[in-house]
């Protein structure tokens, strides 16, 4: 069992790692520039972004030890749930809402995938209610469209025929 102490090393060496590897692998891809963005300016970029995130991670442990902070443990409705037991509940809407954007982007177009995916994956919190899960979908739906296919021209159809 991990103890609490060291946690947060071990979850920033796994976000800095992973951040360094894709780094690395997306600089073997021609990085271009950025207004002409090559196949691996994405990859590197968001690797050093997460290998900065570790790093950063990682540090914010060190200083809050140094202080004799304790970690914050996350509560759901005020009762805390032990560490050991996973969320299998968040994990499930999570994971489904990952397969519902793959199988709906390809049958049903982006509105209804995005709109399904952050829906069902916003019922992963237990905290949430169905209204703020309606909403943030629909925000994230409106936002992902405006970006997506208007400004990026992303070749997904807003809306496909059944």
């Amino acid at each position: 069992m991990i103890s609490d102490v060291n946690r947060d090393y071990y979850a920033g060496a796994l976000v800095g790692a992973i951040g360094l590897g894709a780094a690395i692998l997306g600089a073997r891809y021609q990085i271009g520039t950025l207004t002409n963005m090559g196949p691996g300016f994405m990859p590197t970029a968001l690797g050093i972004l997460l290998a900065i995130l570790g790093v950063a991670i990682a540090v914010l442990n060190a200083r809050r030890q140094a202080s004799g902070e304790k970690a914050m443990r996350v509560e759901s409705h005020g009762i805390a749930a032990p560490d050991s037991t996973p969320d299998w509940w968040g994990w499930g809407c999570i994971i489904s809402g990952v397969l519902l954007f793959i199988v709906l982007a390809d049958y049903a177009g982006l509105l209804l995938a995005t709109f399904f995916a952050v829906f069902v994956s916003a019922r992963g919190d237990r905290t949430a209610s169905w209204k703020s899960s309606l909403l943030l979908a629909a925000g994230v739906t409106a936002f992902g469209i405006v970006l997506f296919s208007l400004i990026l021209q992303v070749q997904i159809p807003i809306i496909r025929g059944f």
